[in-house]
């Protein structure tokens, strides 16, 4: 009689479960919903993985504000600056075929001094770049391998911090646009065509670097706040073609016109599917990208007060009582979130087209309360 009892109290739970989980889903769109409109957010598109596998997508707000065009969870954004864990992993590949070292000396590499002027004799690596230890900045800019190379910027000195290399930490978007460069010189391959053929096709995603060889109809209009005049204003910029720079190309130089330190053009959803590849370190559906040791050197912690390894970051801030490995990104008025727990198999992709918000514990609130909604609604509620 106990045993029937127990059986009827599980088949009714599984009876129950699905309802269970349609409500928490109500309850995470409705305070999604509530986080964009207390935050002016002009869209935005997330993505969970539970258990290693994709419970939810979905997209809210609109793609075009101007034309009234709803956002769908098939739209690209481009990411910014998570587009970094995409030429960090294309380094790890590279190094497990012994086509270069992370002790690698970067004048080397790049073919042109890179050497800090007041301690010359250290070597900068390229251990030293991917954990942006390298004591290089962007005061010159980074668009251009020009503001680095001693014979192209007469004021090339200006981008070494006064410490030296190796001993500080500093984000630096030069540092990832020359380790895409170095992709270039090493494989062979355009930069954007490496990523494609090594990381995304392998994985089954769509994306990538290079504008003209994607969809345009798919990309997301990116917006800026204007505090001035308290509204969202269009950044066209974000998804300049660059036709000129690519006609005139220069294999292992021109290589930052593709933005490897934030230009990857891609949906939360295949976001998610790249995410659970690093989340099992390197593995995805029986495909390996990256060795498991190289997908470890990368979510290590290379500075300590920072948490960052080769672009990929921990956090203790995002989600209370969880170590979060991943990264974020802002460009043109958009923030990205790419963040999950290894051990415990969950993760969350969070992107937002524009929003009026601030921050805390070091991210945009609209993110910040996003990963958390999600988290709380899907993730730890209504389990199995």
């Amino acid at each position: 009689m106990q045993s029937r009892h127990k059986n009827f109290i599980a088949f009714f739970a599984s009876l129950l479960f699905p309802f269970i989980v349609f409500c928490q889903v109500e309850k995470a769109e409705a305070e999604i919903r509530d986080i964009m409109e207390q935050h002016e957010a002009a869209g935005l598109s997330v993505a969970v993985v539970k258990n290693n596998s994709i419970i939810y997508t979905h997209s809210f707000g609109m793609k075009d504000l101007e034309s009234n065009q709803p956002l769908t969870d098939d739209c690209i954004f481009r990411i910014a600056s998570i587009s970094k864990s995409f030429s960090a992993t294309s380094i790890m590949q590279l190094v497990q075929r012994k086509k270069l070292s992370l002790d690698d000396d970067m004048s080397n590499l790049m073919g042109f001094p890179v050497r800090h002027p007041k301690y010359p004799q250290t070597i900068i690596t390229l251990r030293m770049v991917l954990s942006h230890r390298s004591g290089i900045n962007d005061s010159q800019g980074y668009f251009t391998l020009d503001v680095i190379n001693p014979a192209k910027n007469p004021d090339w000195a200006k981008c070494y911090n006064d410490y030296e290399p190796g001993t500080g930490y500093m984000y630096c978007n030069l540092n990832f646009n020359m380790v895409g460069t170095i992709i270039e010189k090493v494989s062979g391959e355009r930069f954007d065509q490496y990523v494609k053929h090594h990381i995304l096709d392998p994985i089954g995603v769509y994306g990538g670097y290079c504008v003209d060889l994607l969809d345009s109809s798919r990309f997301v209009t990116l917006y800026e706040y204007d505090d001035s005049l308290k509204k969202l204003i269009a950044s066209p910029g974000a998804y300049n073609p660059r036709r000129a720079e690519i006609a005139g190309y220069v294999m292992g130089y021109s290589t930052p016109v593709f933005s490897p330190t934030g230009g990857m053009k891609i949906s939360a959803t295949d976001l998610a599917k790249y995410m659970i590849m690093h989340m099992n370190y390197g593995n995805y559906n029986g495909k390996r990208i990256i060795k498991k040791k190289s997908a470890k050197k990368m979510q290590a912690v290379y500075s300590d007060s920072e948490g960052y390894g080769f672009a990929i970051m921990t956090s203790a801030n995002l989600i209370p009582g969880k170590i979060m490995k991943g990264h974020t990104g802002s460009a043109y008025g958009l923030y990205s979130a790419m963040f999950f727990e290894p051990k415990e198999k969950f993760g969350i992709v969070v992107i937002t087209s524009g929003c009026h918000a601030g921050y805390t514990d070091g991210f945009n609130d609209v993110i910040k309360k996003t990963v958390n909604c999600l988290y709380n609604d899907l993730i730890i509620t209504g389990k199995k």
